[in-house]
């Protein structure tokens, strides 16, 4: 049952199918094991990464999630520099404890295995844990899947039927939709904003101040992230030595704020856009929108129009109750996995997002929003994910970058059309999944193609 809390998670960089969804998979498995009374009779744990975790996940610090996960550590409240001090514990002495409880024997270069030949059926991001007792009898071993932006699904609930998961809203929502067209109505039907609509549903939820305070903790943590990236200078981490570039961009506008503001506009999206996805590669704590691999975009819109003024806050919200739920038709009408899609999945759906969002904010018509958000989506349609060294820095920054420009864009687009336009939201998302499903997997997060192979690692 996905609400717009869903859409935006937060967590650690740099990834959230193969960072967050691994941390979330390890303490699953540990704590059903603990459920199910088998921890105490555990002695031996092994993972096994499967399809696109095993050949980016070394890049995108896969192993470390593990880790992490089976400690027990939950992705949103860690303390990045505490987890590290464990993982390094667990390094060095070759033991791991369970959830905080059991401690084991593990070595991470043996008990986290590389499954480089297997490709899931269900899920590119497959990942099998196994528990043994000290007999070397096997206790229990499940498999489950990481499915872009931090959500995670065991081989039942991705195996069942496509009906029951199209924008699955809980019975007591007052406005049930399973299509952009469907929401569409339901503004129509009630003189109301696209935002209004899902703020209702919502409040069938939660108390509307817990949804009000969890929409401003995520605009405030978007916020600190840009800060934090806009200060940090150095070599991110993984090899390739790439050179942070948002603090240097953000000096030289600083130093010269109105030469010319129009010409500016794309650096200042630019700069914070690259701010987050730096922090992001560096393992910091973002907020996952919809994914990590994207999660520049909405933040630096965000940040460049809807952070002055006494109604910023009311705005922030505005903005991203409406982005949400174009993330919620995309995430379960289609998919946000750069595994399953490639970068359309994941850039091209911030940027439809974040479209839809600013356009919001613009006082756009609901059609007019769809519209925008039809509009982001269009102009990425076939966009790959062949990250160079599996690692999220190249293309993936500046690739946030340029999403956050076309999303200003489609939605002053939109805003200048007064019909409906001749593509509708619904179509282009299922053009996205049918685009997604007959890429070649070369080009679907496994670096082994694109980018990937065509430029020398250093």
């Amino acid at each position: 049952m996905l609400s717009v809390l869903d859409l935006f998670r937060i967590g650690i960089g740099p990834s959230s199918s193969h960072t967050v969804g691994p941390i979330r998979i390890a303490a699953r498995f540990v704590k059903r094991l603990e459920r199910q009374g088998m921890l105490d009779h555990t002695a031996k744990i092994e993972v096994e990464l499967q399809g696109s975790l095993a050949l980016t996940g070394a890049g995108h610090a896969t192993p470390k999630s593990v880790l992490i996960g089976l400690m027990g550590l939950e992705p949103e409240t860690l303390d990045p520099a505490e987890a590290d001090r464990q993982v390094a514990r667990t390094h060095a002495d070759k033991t791991i404890s369970l959830n905080g409880t059991r401690t084991v024997p593990f070595d991470p270069e043996m008990h986290i295995v590389f499954a480089y030949d297997i490709l899931p059926k269900l899920h590119p991001n497959g990942m099998t844990l196994t528990a043994f007792d000290e007999s070397g009898e096997r206790l229990e071993q499940r498999t489950y899947y990481s499915t872009g932006g931090g959500f995670v699904a065991s081989e039942a609930q991705l195996l069942k039927p496509v009906e029951d998961d199209l924008v699955a809203i809980d019975e007591d929502a007052p406005f049930r939709f399973g299509s952009a067209a469907e929401l569409l109505a339901h503004c129509k039907a009630e003189q109301l904003p696209l935002h209004e609509i899902i703020l209702a549903n919502e409040d069938a939820k939660r108390p509307r101040a817990e949804t009000d305070a969890a929409l401003d903790r995520i605009a405030e943590v978007m916020m600190a992230c840009i800060d934090r990236g806009l200060k940090a200078e150095g070599i991110l981490p993984g090899g390739l030595e790439v050179k942070r570039r948002a603090s240097g961009l953000w000096a030289t506008l600083m130093a010269n704020p109105q030469s010319n503001e129009r010409e500016q506009l794309f650096d200042w999206l630019n700069v914070y856009a690259m701010a987050v996805n730096e922090e992001n590669a560096a393992g910091s704590q973002v907020v996952t929108a919809p994914t990590n691999g994207a999660a520049g975009i909405i933040p630096a819109v965000i940040r460049h129009y809807c952070s002055d003024g006494e109604d910023a806050i009311s705005r922030r919200r505005k903005f991203l109750l409406t982005a949400g739920a174009i993330g919620m038709l995309y995430k379960q009408r289609a998919s946000i996995s750069g595994a399953e899609m490639g970068c359309q999945g994941e850039v091209g759906v911030a940027c439809s997002m974040a479209a839809g969002g600013l356009a919001a904010v613009w006082g756009a018509t609901p059609v007019q929003v769809a519209s925008a958000a039809e509009i982001g989506m269009e102009h990425n349609l076939g966009l790959t994910c062949d990250p160079v060294g599996g690692l999220v820095q190249i293309p993936c920054i500046e690739r946030n970058a340029i999403g956050a420009v076309k999303a200003v864009n489609a939605a002053r687009l939109a805003l200048h059309a007064v019909d409906q336009m001749k593509v509708s939201l619904d179509q282009v998302i299922e053009t996205m999944r049918q685009t997604g499903l007959d890429m070649s997997s070369k080009y679907k997060e496994t670096s082994q193609g694109g980018l990937a192979v065509n430029v020398v690692e250093c």
